[in-house]
């Protein structure tokens, strides 16, 4: 029989030296990776993964625009719109609770009574509104800010009203994090608009009225479009297209039934 070979303290100097050029090597490697990977990558990392949820919304999207009787012309939204569409992180504009359902296709609340809109509308009213790169956009209802998010990316500016402080506030927050620096937010009675910033290129209304407000028909540039839903409040309402022509005549054109909170403010 053979005794067994005790380690001597210099052995397991070299086990130990062994382990720490390995463990070394690796930090190492987690160093090198971190400088080749942008930081947001390896962030994103950590998080539950959103982008097949959004891929899945914009496939929806672009069923029910397809389906009959749908108010897009040609059944198809324009590519800039399903575009933004799938790159708009939706769950950054809900509760922490309601983040899982975030690309469902149907309102959700955002707290003081009021929803984020079903995705399908949001596309609607966006594409509806024909937004280029250089155009100015006003919004009346900012809520959480995901409407005022999407027609960031397309807008050259756009100007969001909201008459409840509290999500007004957070929405400008929230705007301000994920870099949406085109954005201007305030607090305020969007049945007036916002004058000094106008006139518009374009108008979406984010909430229900009885008839369409006259100051934001005087904020529209001749050439204009106004995206509103219009009806009594928790009853039927249509969302309707308003147009400017150059002689600054209106004309308006009612698309598809829709349920929105009632706009609140002066009347």
């Amino acid at each position: 029989m053979h005794a067994r070979r005790q380690p001597t303290p210099n052995n397991e100097a070299g086990r130990w030296s062994g382990r720490r050029r390995r463990a070394l090597a690796r930090l190492f490697a987690a160093v090198v990776i971190a400088r080749l990977v942008p930081f947001g990558t390896l962030v994103a990392s950590a998080e539950p993964d959103y982008a097949a949820g959004r891929a899945e919304m914009v496939r929806v999207i672009e069923h029910y625009t397809r389906e009959p009787g749908s108010a897009v012309a040609g059944g198809d939204l324009a590519p800039g719109v399903l575009q933004v569409m799938g790159i708009v992180p939706r769950h950054e504009f809900l509760p922490d609770g309601l983040r899982g359902d975030a690309y469902a296709d149907r309102p959700l609340p955002i707290g003081f009574g009021q929803t984020i809109s079903q995705p399908f509308i949001v596309a609607i009213m966006t594409d509806l509104l024909h937004v280029g790169k250089n155009d100015v956009v006003l919004e009346i209802g900012t809520g959480s800010g995901y409407q005022a998010a999407v027609l960031g990316h397309l807008a050259h500016r756009v100007y969001t009203i909201e008459i409840i402080p509290g999500l007004a506030e957070a929405a400008a927050d929230r705007l301000r994090r994920l870099g949406a620096g085109n954005v201007e937010t305030r607090v305020g009675d969007g049945y007036y608009g916002w004058p000094e910033a106008a006139p518009f290129d374009g108008v979406v209304v984010t909430a229900a009225v009885a008839s369409i407000p006259p100051p934001l028909i005087r904020q529209l540039k001749p050439g204009g479009r106004m995206v509103i839903p219009v009806g009594a409040p928790f009853a039927l309402q249509y969302l309707t297209l308003v147009e400017l022509d150059a002689e600054r005549r209106v004309t308006t054109r009612q698309l598809l039934p829709v349920a929105f909170v009632p706009l609140t403010g002066g009347r």
